[in-house]
């Protein structure tokens, strides 16, 4: 698991029940929080014990990693995320080893309801206090309708955007946004490949070098890389086709240092 993604309710209706008997965004995302931390709590303090015996020898990094622990230890006191202590490169080494929860990011997912409550919509207070909450922290949020997606997931493009046209409140694409945020959340970008039969998206870390780039189809592409041949995917599409493309002079090569940009379609030569 890579990131946390916190279903944040910000609709009122009485035909749901929230098990509070009220509506309160921010209290429910600090609910949330807590639980995380305690998990993460759990897990440090019992680290903690488990290397006293190799401290007393004095193994030096069973000393290191438990000072470094020790940190995590009271900031977790303070109910605060491990995402907020501040560790040098070697810190975050050791803190990495124990898979916590609050050192992972996390997108906040506003759930509202088309022809609910929404308080966004009211500006109610307490979507105010949370959007507050949100911004000062730097937080990563989106807005969706989950039941509005819920009921589109398998309707066609065109169904989508004649059902949403008719429905207010509904005009965005929750789950694009939704995707969108997660992958700037997670340092994500998309490239392209293609061919004859079909053509496949693939996921990378955004600052991948080509041959990097490659091991998302195959291991053997970022070994035997000897060049790209790369063109935007809208220069692509506006072209009509590669040779067109080509005459235009808008496919390029491309070495083993180059950075791979969202959006570029490529055909690696190996």
């Amino acid at each position: 698991m890579d990131a946390i993604a916190e279903v944040v309710r910000i609709f009122e209706d009485s035909d749901i029940i929230h098990v509070d008997g009220r509506i309160d965004p921010l209290k429910d995302i600090e609910v949330i929080n807590l639980e995380l931390i305690l998990a993460d709590l759990q897990t440090v303090t019992k680290r903690i014990a488990n290397l006293n015996k190799e401290v007393k020898k004095g193994d030096k990094e069973a000393i290191f990693e438990q000072e470094t622990l020790l940190k995590l230890e009271k900031i977790f006191q303070d109910g605060k995320l491990a995402s907020s202590l501040e560790v040098s490169e070697k810190e975050m080494a050791v803190i990495k080893l124990l898979n916590l929860l609050t050192i992972k990011p996390i997108l906040y997912v506003l759930n509202k309801k088309a022809g609910g409550k929404n308080l966004d919509e009211m500006n109610d207070e307490r979507y105010v206090r949370i959007l507050d909450f949100l911004n000062s922290s730097g937080a990563k949020w989106v807005l969706v309708d989950a039941g509005i997606e819920q009921e589109l997931k398998d309707l066609s493009p065109e169904e989508k955007k004649e059902f949403r046209d008719g429905l207010a409140g509904a005009e965005d694409d929750g789950i694009d946004n939704l995707i969108k945020k997660g992958y700037e959340l997670l340092n994500l970008i998309t490239y392209f490949t293609t061919g004859e039969d079909e053509t496949r998206a693939w996921t990378i870390v955004s600052g991948w070098t080509a041959p990097q780039a490659g091991t998302a189809i195959h291991n053997d592409f970022k070994d035997k890389f000897i060049r790209a041949e790369v063109i935007n995917w809208q220069d692509l599409l506006s072209s009509g086709s590669y040779a067109k493309a080509r005459e235009k002079g808008l496919v390029r090569t491309e070495g083993k240092e180059y950075i791979v940009q969202d959006g570029d379609v490529i055909e690696f030569r190996i």
